[in-house]
């Protein structure tokens, strides 16, 4: 896919890993649509991707909720013509042992509403947004791009049981979608980052981040950048679908 032009929307977009995927592909040229819930940050996003002379779009939305999103994705190709690509990027992290086990007695267990809280976002936002976007590019008849922003985790991580039951979700709807929409021109992937330095991750205590970065054979963790050249080279690259990207340094849970 040439990117001169594409209409690309982005979750998650106001900051982070999104914000740098948007701001990389509006550099090579693609419109970036930015998806967000917090509509200041949107804007203060789309303002900054502006001021680099890049058109970038602002549309606020909850991913997790279903009429939001046909509503958000009918309505950029309202505006636009077109949608030729989506990034599911949008997550939150609500982390949490299975058990919490003090003096052999039970003092703590992951709650209903942290496990639903992630998977309402990181997984049904997903297949929502992924079906939505899917449905405007056939609709339109113009082929298309769906990248899946899955983890690390997908493989299962300690105190993560609600993310990485999502992020292994994302990974297998990224290869699920590939085969049932190739027929239609749509290539679907996916991106499993390791430890990358996003604002979510800065919020740990240092003494963790040490302890990370140490595991790590490249001993560094991962800058945004290189997820978002790792997503332009999806969109650019026309036989690329159905596959996995895992760009971790090595490391392996």
């Amino acid at each position: 896919m040439n990117l001169h032009n594409k209409k690309i929307a982005i979750t998650g977009a106001a900051r982070g890993l999104g914000f740098a995927m948007a701001k990389h592909l509006g550099e090579a040229g693609a419109i970036p649509l930015l998806i967000d819930l917090n509509p200041e940050q949107l804007n203060d996003a789309v303002d900054r991707l502006k001021s680099l002379g890049i058109a970038a779009q602002a549309y606020t939305c909850n991913v997790a909720n279903e009429e939001q999103v046909d509503h958000c994705f009918s309505t950029i190709v309202e505006n636009h013509g077109q949608l030729d690509g989506l990034i599911n990027n949008a997550g939150i992290l609500r982390d949490g042992m299975l058990i919490k086990v003090k003096n052999k007695e039970i003092v703590d267990r992951m709650s209903l509403s942290q496990w639903q809280s992630v998977i309402d976002v990181n997984l049904t936002g997903v297949f929502l947004c992924g079906r939505a976007a899917a449905e405007q590019m056939i609709k339109a008849g113009n082929p298309g791009v769906i990248i899946n922003i899955s983890s690390i985790a997908k493989a299962g991580n300690t105190g993560q049981t609600n993310y990485s039951a999502a992020k292994a979700g994302v990974a297998a709807m990224a290869v699920t979608w590939a085969n049932e929409l190739a027929r239609y021109g749509i290539r679907c992937a996916a991106i499993a980052p390791g430890f990358i330095m996003t604002d979510m991750v800065a919020q740990m205590k240092p003494e963790a981040l040490e302890r990370m970065t140490q595991r790590i054979p490249l001993r560094r963790m991962g800058q945004v950048e290189e997820i978002a050249h790792s997503a332009r080279y999806i969109f650019e690259n026309d036989y690329y679908s159905g596959r996995i990207i895992e760009l971790d340094g090595g490391l392996r849970l």
